[in-house]
């Protein structure tokens, strides 16, 4: 992913309450959930960090997040990097009200390249990656 490339920008309709779908992308245990299982500590504070690691095949991926912005119950960014890796991103959630449904819009804005051989940092991987969380893991979950 190059900070040349246009945003990632992902949607998923949902029908439940704002305060449901909130909590859902905001709580430490919700994100266990349907997210990463291995997210210690999370807060929806401007300037909470957190940190884990993710291991796939022989490479760890350490994730440094950092909340720069939170609008209650309508949008959250991190700044979203690796310890292991050069790279910065910006990852935002936001809930958009659209008829009778939710609309959730994650975007995600590369502003320092992050290394092309590296295959989880190809563009193709990282639309997969978010179109299972956002499009597959969060509904299962919010069904529950």
């Amino acid at each position: 992913m190059k900070h040349t490339d246009v945003p990632i920008v992902v949607t998923q309709p949902f029908k439940v309450s704002r305060n449901r779908l909130w909590e859902a992308i905001t709580q430490v245990t919700q994100l266990t959930q349907w997210f990463f299982e291995n997210i210690e500590a999370f807060e929806p504070q401007v300037g909470f960090k957190t940190q884990f690691r993710v291991q796939v095949e022989d490479r760890i991926f350490t994730h440094l997040w950092e909340i720069i912005e939170v609008v209650p119950q309508h949008k959250i960014t991190y700044n979203w990097r690796y310890q292991e890796y050069p790279g910065d991103s910006f990852v935002t959630f936001e809930i958009i009200e659209h008829e009778v449904n939710l609309i959730l819009r994650l975007t995600t804005k590369v502003v320092a390249d992050f290394p092309d051989t590296v295959s989880e940092f190809t563009r193709e991987s990282c639309i997969g990656g978010w179109q299972y969380f956002i499009q597959e893991r969060l509904p299962a979950y919010l069904k529950q």
